[in-house]
């Protein structure tokens, strides 16, 4: 199994089509900015938190390393439909796209 690796440009493509999208960075990443609609699960709290990942998903860090290590975890688990964003928020942010602050996705 392996998972599949997106760009900004075709979020919003994938987002439309069912695609959960899903923060893996730290609270306190999260809370200073993140991408529109994302869930905040941070990396540390991944193990026992998977079932809560749901398919088809989008995995966004900062710049795209944390994201690829749980896109392939749970590629590795047997999961299906996984996605990782190329990039990351910060890329996102390059192209001067929105970005949310606080907790709420």
């Amino acid at each position: 199994m392996s998972y599949t690796d997106i760009f900004t440009a075709e979020l919003d493509a994938t987002l439309r089509d069912g695609a959960a999208l899903y923060d893996v960075r730290e609270p306190g990443e999260y809370t200073q900015g993140h991408l529109p609609g994302a869930i905040n699960i941070p990396l540390s709290e991944l193990q026992g938190r998977e079932g809560e990942i749901q398919t088809p998903a989008v995995i966004v860090c900062l710049s795209g390393g944390r994201s690829a290590q749980v896109a392939s975890y749970l590629a590795t688990q047997g999961r299906t439909g996984v996605m990782n964003l190329s990039g990351g928020t910060l890329g996102w942010m390059r192209e001067g796209r929105e970005i949310r602050t606080g907790d709420q996705p």
